[in-house]
């Protein structure tokens, strides 16, 4: 009977844990977390995941090896995370100190990391207090239809505009215009399909 109440308990306490991280998350219809990801959020901050929208976290039938879980982090009071209907997200991290916003029709592959502000300031020359110092971000825009190959790191104040693709490995530090191909460290546009 003991281990029934510990059990009962035990998933009761889950339950509460998952229900207080997820009330104040706006979640569309339609939405499948496989598996479950890490959510992190800061009192007034925002997530906002539309309708149709996949956030995988199993390694299990998936085509490519994660290395984690999908973890969405709003890390400061007022930061935004936006994730557009239709996107799917494999194995990702998208820290958001600001604001990070993907559009509709994403595709986004594993162990990717869109983080829009660096651990902390660059604090040259006073780098002794480096380690005391946060960055505050920059705004991240992934316009619609926008894939992003596995392995690539997506940093603050860039967009990556409608329709382009961003190869596997790749970093992205500067803007992306739409309906390209780019990749690269740092990435740059491989093949333009604007005439």
């Amino acid at each position: 009977m003991s281990y029934l109440i510990r059990l009962w308990a035990l998933t009761l306490s889950f339950l509460l844990t998952i229900y207080y991280r997820l009330k104040s998350i706006t979640i569309g219809s339609n939405v499948f977390f496989n598996s479950s990801p890490i959510i992190k959020k800061k009192n007034s901050a925002k997530i906002i995941i539309g309708n149709n929208v996949t956030i995988n976290s199993n390694n299990s039938g998936y085509h490519l090896n994660m290395h984690s879980r999908c973890k969405l982090i709003a890390d400061v009071p007022d930061a935004i995370i936006e994730i557009g209907d239709n996107t799917r997200i494999h194995g990702t991290c998208i820290h958001a100190f600001k604001h990070i916003k993907i559009g509709k029709n994403c595709l986004i592959a594993a162990n990717t990391q869109i983080i829009d502000a660096n651990g902390h300031m660059i604090s040259f020359p006073d780098v002794q207090n480096r380690i005391n110092t946060k960055d505050i971000g920059r705004p991240i825009i992934i316009e619609d239809d926008v894939w992003i190959g596995a392995n690539c790191f997506v940093l603050g104040g860039v967009t990556i505009g409608s329709g382009s693709i961003i190869s596997a490995n790749s970093v992205v530090k500067k803007d992306i215009p739409k309906m390209c191909i780019a990749g690269g460290n740092p990435a740059v546009i491989i093949k333009d399909y604007i005439a």
